[in-house]
């Protein structure tokens, strides 16, 4: 369950993983108000891959899900919490939706980084309007060599 309804993120994730491998944990694929998300290879990481999980992957490790995609030029972990901390070893690029705005109800959060190791590529900063209820900045971080 996503805290706010930020429009242009929304888009914004359709225009980057459409035709790509998503892999998110049970609980995220559970969330989504279409699933599997359409046009994109969907994996989900779970203890019960023979739970049945309709026109997509199941797979128990990340390692099992990132051999599935080996093929796919890009593959994005679109949550939730331990998914993104399991990736966040050994991704090599991260696109990040900064929401300006605290969330007190908050349960889940994105782990810590270590920003020594990572280098800041791209930056595009929104006010809030009448669709997107904060302001929200866009940042794209690939991993230092």
């Amino acid at each position: 369950q996503l805290l706010c309804h930020m429009p242009s993120d929304t888009k914004r994730f359709k225009e980057l993983t459409t035709g790509h491998a998503v892999i998110m944990g049970r609980k995220t694929f559970e969330s989504l108000p279409v699933a599997p998300l359409p046009n994109r290879k969907n994996v989900v990481l779970t203890t019960m891959p023979e739970a049945g999980f309709v026109n997509c992957f199941a797979c128990e490790s990340m390692g099992a899900a990132l051999d599935l995609c080996e093929k796919e030029d890009e593959i994005f972990i679109i949550g939730g919490a331990l998914v993104y901390r399991q990736a966040l070893r050994i991704a090599d690029k991260m696109y990040i939706t900064r929401i300006h705005h605290e969330f007190p109800d908050a349960t889940s959060f994105f782990p810590v980084v270590n920003w020594d190791l990572w280098e800041e590529t791209e930056r595009e900063e929104y006010p809030a309007d009448e669709k997107n209820p904060y302001p929200y900045t866009y940042i794209t971080y690939v991993r230092k060599k």
